[in-house]
Order: C-alpha cells, then sequence, then structure tokens
C-alpha cells in the first residue's frame, strides 16, 4: 500500500509541474499552426549550403510535432527540392523541440536548462545537416513517401501561401484534438513511467550511476536511440532520472536522443536519404548527445550546482497548477479511451 501511494504522490507531483506549460503550449501551437503558412517551410531549403541548414533548423524548432509525425512533412520537403543537409536537420530539430515542449521544459526545469536545450538541438541539427551536405552527394532516385506512425501529419503543400482567415476555433481544434490526440499515448506512458522511475530505482543503483556516470551515459543511449517518446512525455522521464540520482548530463542525453530517434524514423531515413546519411544522422545524435551532457555536467560540476535543485516537483501546487493537472488528465484518458468505446458501440 505504501508503494502505491508513493507511485501516485510522485505521479500528481509530475502532473502539476507540467500540465500548465503543456496546456498553453499547446494552444500557442495551434495559433502558430494557423498563422504559418505550409508552403513557407519548403520554400528556402532547396539548396546545399550552410544557410538552408540553419533555416531547416530554425523552422524545425519551435514546430509541435514529434519524430513520427515529422516523417511525412519531411518527405514533403525533400520531394519539393529540399537538400539532404536541409531534410536531415529539419528531422533532427523538429522532434527534440517544441512550443509546448519548451515551455514544458521551462516549467520543470528553469531557464537554463530550456535554453541549452534548445541551442545544442539547434547545433546537433546543423552539423548533422551540414555533414550531410559535404560528405553525401548519392542521389537517391527511389523515393517513395513513408507514412508516420502516428496520426498527426501536415497539410499537404502547395505554391500558395495564403492562409485562410485566422480561426481560432480551429487553431483551438488543432490543438487539443490533432496534436494532444498524437502525443496523449506516449504523454500517458511517459508520465507513468517517470513516477515509477521516482520510486523503483534501488537506492544502490542511485549509488552506481552516481560514482560512475559514464555508465548512465551509456544505458540512458542505449535505451534512448530506438525508443519511441515524443519530446514532452520524455520530461517526467529525465526528472524522475535526475531525482533518483542519475547526472543532469545523462537524463539531457535522454532528452536529446530520446524524442530524435525511433526504430521507425531510423528505418526511413535510411529509404529516404540513403544510408551514408542514416549514419551521419545517428552519429550526430548520438555522439553530440553525449557531449553535450558532458559539457552540462562539467558547468555544473564547477559552479558546484546540484541537479536536483532544478526539478520543481516539491513545490506546494495552486488552484491553477491542480485544475491544469485535471483537464490535462481528463483529456489524456479521453484519447486514450475513445477507441474501446467505439468497439463498444459498434458491438452493440
Amino acid at each position: 500500500m505504501e508503494v502505491i501511494t508513493l507511485f501516485f504522490t510522485a505521479l500528481i507531483e509530475l502532473s502539476n509541474a507540467m500540465s500548465i506549460y503543456i496546456l498553453f503550449g499547446l494552444i500557442f501551437a495551434g495559433v502558430l499552426h494557423e498563422l504559418v503558412p505550409d508552403s513557407i517551410v519548403t520554400k528556402h531549403l532547396g539548396n546545399e549550403n550552410i544557410v538552408s541548414v540553419i533555416k531547416a533548423t530554425i523552422f524545425g524548432i519551435p514546430l509541435p510535432v514529434c519524430s513520427c509525425g515529422v516523417i511525412p512533412l519531411a518527405t514533403s520537403i525533400k520531394k519539393s527540392g529540399a537538400s539532404k543537409g536541409a531534410t536531415l536537420s529539419f528531422l533532427i530539430s523538429t522532434p527534440i523541440t517544441g512550443v509546448d515542449s519548451i515551455l514544458a521544459t521551462f516549467g520543470m526545469f528553469g531557464w537554463i536548462f530550456t535554453i541549452y536545450r534548445v541551442v545544442t538541438s539547434m547545433l546537433i541539427s546543423m552539423i548533422a545537416g551540414i555533414l550531410a551536405n559535404i560528405l553525401d552527394k548519392e542521389v537517391i532516385t527511389d523515393e517513395e513517401e513513408s507514412k508516420s506512425c502516428c496520426s498527426l501529419s501536415k497539410t499537404p503543400h502547395t505554391h500558395n501561401e495564403q492562409k485562410p482567415k485566422f480561426s481560432f476555433i480551429k487553431a483551438t481544434r488543432y490543438a487539443f484534438i490533432t496534436l494532444l490526440g498524437d502525443i496523449s499515448k506516449p504523454l500517458f506512458w511517459g508520465l507513468l513511467l517517470g513516477a515509477l522511475i521516482t520510486i523503483a530505482i534501488p537506492q544502490n543503483l542511485n549509488d552506481i550511476l552516481t560514482q560512475y556516470s559514464w555508465i548512465s551515459y551509456l544505458i540512458v543511449i542505449t535505451i534512448a536511440v530506438p525508443m519511441y517518446v515524443c519530446a514532452t512525455a520524455s520530461l517526467p522521464i529525465a526528472a524522475a532520472l535526475m531525482l533518483s540520482g542519475v547526472s543532469a548530463g545523462a537524463a539531457f542525453v535522454f532528452l536529446s536522443a530520446g524524442p530524435a530517434t525511433n526504430t521507425v524514423t531510423i528505418g526511413v531515413v535510411k529509404k529516404m536519404l540513403g544510408t551514408k546519411s542514416l549514419y551521419i544522422y545517428l552519429g550526430s545524435i548520438i555522439f553530440g548527445s553525449i557531449l553535450f551532457g558532458l559539457g552540462l555536467d562539467f558547468i555544473f560540476d564547477i559552479n558546484e550546482i546540484d541537479s536536483k535543485s532544478l526539478i520543481h516537483l516539491h513545490e506546494e501546487s495552486g488552484i491553477l497548477e491542480i485544475l491544469s493537472s485535471i483537464i490535462l488528465w481528463a483529456l489524456i484518458l479521453f484519447f486514450i479511451l475513445r477507441p474501446y468505446f467505439k468497439t463498444i458501440k459498434t458491438n452493440n
């Protein structure tokens, strides 16, 4: 009974810390989706130069699209004439961050960690794109648009950059139906797993991971690369790892590599861009995440910062945080249970 109590206490703390930022981020994402024409993304990415890579990275940073949801958009960009480097940069930068994830990161870890996450994800994306343009000149002729493992997809791209008149109803529908519906399941499991990690990791394992940080890096990167987890859902897992004694750098590795890769995206990158670009894609993410993770630990060490002090989970939650948590969980459970209700209705 005590374990169950500890689990739900940890789950409530995680939910209260994140929910208000996720909900606000979803609204902002919906507005962004309504205001920015899709064709703008495809217009500036065709040249094999650093400028196109930088543009692709900047375009990708705020977009609230997961590592599977980015596949149809990246495929469309590539078919529209984007270079391999620009496509690869977009594939990496887009799922690592997003307005919802950025706000949730700020709410849970503070502004220093948030800025570090955004800047380093940009650097990893640009390095991968530049390397792809320089090292991979192979022409891929057989390109078939890969289907996303997620329900989220973008509006088909056209050359018309005019958007219909802004509609807050459409923005809200996109935010809380299309987007939240897409991330509800990974967010659900991310919260549960985060709470479980908080209470389940044995103390002796914490001591080992704290004393030998390189072991935690290897464990985290091994789990993160094949795993599917969206940027927002990765936050409670990373927070739980840090609370359990894992260094901030190792948790950062999970936040960086986890959302950027999964087995489906790996296969799509190989088919769409070729084997050499796949190696650049994986190598840039793995080595970049570890390098910047080590850098974060170094910064914390020289400034004598305790990584656990960054996590805002034990502060008393106000009515707004609690209400946001209730709303978010109600929406998550609605999307998860909706298929079962449809099945029951059909059978009857």
